[in-house]
């Protein structure tokens, strides 16, 4: 079994980068993927998650094809 584990603060990082760009890159697609695949993840963190997804659904970001937000 493969065993998953998030760097400190890179969920809070990655919340940070997405709603201050409006943007979601393939590198935070996989930060998130990664993050729900992670047992230790707490609920806040888990709730941030939400947050981005809904903003996503409502319009307020954007899924673009770019690695991450340091190539645009």
């Amino acid at each position: 079994m493969i065993s998953i584990h998030l760097l400190p603060h890179a969920l809070s990082e990655l919340f940070v980068d997405v709603t201050t760009s409006k943007r979601i890159t393939l590198a935070d697609r996989y930060g998130m993927l990664a993050a729900l695949l992670d047992e230790s993840v707490d609920t806040e963190e888990i709730r941030s998650i939400d947050r981005l997804l809904h903003a996503l659904s409502q319009g307020r970001l954007q899924i673009v094809s770019d690695l991450s937000a340091l190539m645009s």
